[in-house]
């Protein structure tokens, strides 16, 4: 699913030939068995994740989804958002939790794509 394109992914999740749980559980196995390697991510989501992931599966299915409706996504540290550490790569930062969300992140909220975490800086 990872090498798929959005475009594929989102007729996937259109046709109901794939939920969105099963999309973003996907990635998430991706950043847990990857990421201690890589370290690509700083922070990953996954509670929020699959509860984002149910929301858009039920959206979905009502017929009335946005676009990016259900599709897994990840940003770069730098974009507060409520409640999730937003360190921007900065050890000065390491324990900020913003009180709210950047307009890129309200955007992407309305969507109803699914944040898989915070990437490294």
């Amino acid at each position: 699913m990872h090498t798929e394109t959005l475009a594929s992914l989102n007729q996937q999740l259109r046709a109901r030939n794939l939920s969105s749980v099963e999309l973003t559980q996907h990635f998430l196995n991706r950043i847990e068995k990857i990421n201690p390697r890589i370290n690509a991510y700083i922070t990953a989501t996954p509670e929020q994740a699959l509860a984002q992931a149910k929301q858009a599966d039920q959206t979905l299915q009502q017929g009335n989804a946005p676009t990016l409706c259900g599709i897994p996504f990840a940003h770069k540290d730098i974009f507060c958002t409520q409640g999730i550490r937003t360190t921007c790569g900065s050890k000065m930062l390491h324990n900020f939790i913003p009180p709210y969300n950047a307009s890129m992140i309200e955007r992407f909220n309305r969507s109803g794509c699914v944040m898989l975490g915070k990437t490294n800086m």
